[in-house]
């Protein structure tokens, strides 16, 4: 699970490496304004933490099946488990057909990133490569209690101009919940402090005054971990910008998808990478 593939634009503006277990992202090198190649993908020195670290931080692959969280927990005889049903209701329903159970790792109401062990934490198997292309398939054989087998297809690509892309393609043998996800959230460390611009988002209000409303949760979390809904499809425009007037190094973000998470490291008690000055700093810090 821990091979290394590594892709590289013809024009040496980008390069990327992945291992099979959960088709993870662990180095991303770009370069500086002053021309110097960073890797500024958060992770690990050594890539087995994927699998072992007890945070289980979710570190740049692909999560599954469900990205994000599921609420109505339960208790049940002696687990916890979440509960949802299909077609998907706000309040948990009683047991009967379409209502299934899933584990809780994160608190006692709420199932994280596709349960105890998502797609992050499997392996997937290398069906295509190039030098500057790889695509992973994952079946997932009704795992963690979700309904029905999904088969799950990732391509990761890198192209001339710093561009790093990443397709998700799934089928389902019966209705489900499918939310996979590739994790960008925690990709970019561009600097101690940085900015972001969050372009048309909406919460039901202007992204600015929905900003203010939220400083206070902001302050107690000690940085972003919020969703927002685009108001029109972003699939060939820039919704999302990071970037850092340290370094310049900045990122645009454009898809298909209808919302954007952003997620500043708050909390993230992990050791930094040698090249990020670890490995006796944390990555909050």
């Amino acid at each position: 699970p821990f091979d290394v593939t590594t892709l590289s634009a013809p024009d040496g503006s980008i390069t990327a490496k992945y291992v099979s277990v959960g088709a993870t992202l662990t180095e991303l090198w770009v370069k500086d304004k002053y021309g110097k190649s960073r890797d500024i993908a958060l992770g690990y020195d050594d890539n087995t933490m994927l699998l072992t670290n007890p945070a289980h931080p979710v570190f740049n692959a692909v999560v599954g099946r469900y990205a994000n969280r599921i609420k109505n927990g339960t208790l049940l005889t002696v687990i916890l488990a979440g509960t949802f049903s299909i077609p998907i209701t706000k309040n948990p329903q009683p047991d009967g057909p379409n209502v299934y159970h899933i584990p809780l790792n994160s608190g006692t109401c709420v199932t994280l990133h596709g349960g105890i062990i998502g797609w992050d934490r499997r392996n997937w198997t290398i069906v295509h490569q190039t030098s500057t292309s790889v695509t992973y398939k994952h079946l997932d054989a009704a795992d963690e209690g979700f309904p029905g087998n999904v088969t799950a297809y990732v391509t990761h690509s890198v192209c001339n101009g710093g561009i790093l892309k990443a397709e998700v393609h799934a089928t389902a043998t019966q209705k489900t919940l499918q939310g996979s996800s590739r994790s960008t959230a925690t990709l970019f460390l561009l600097a101690t402090s940085f900015k972001w611009k969050a372009r048309r988002l909406t919460s039901g209000k202007n992204i600015k005054s929905e900003l203010v409303g939220i400083q206070r949760l902001i302050y107690a979390g000690q940085g972003y971990d919020h969703a927002w809904v685009y108001d029109r499809d972003e699939t060939h425009l820039v919704g999302t910008s990071l970037w850092s007037d340290v370094s310049g190094i900045r990122v645009d973000i454009s898809t298909n998808q209808p919302a954007v998470q952003v997620y500043t490291a708050n909390h993230l008690n992990t050791l930094r990478k040698v090249v990020h000055g670890g490995p006796n700093v944390n990555y909050t810090k």
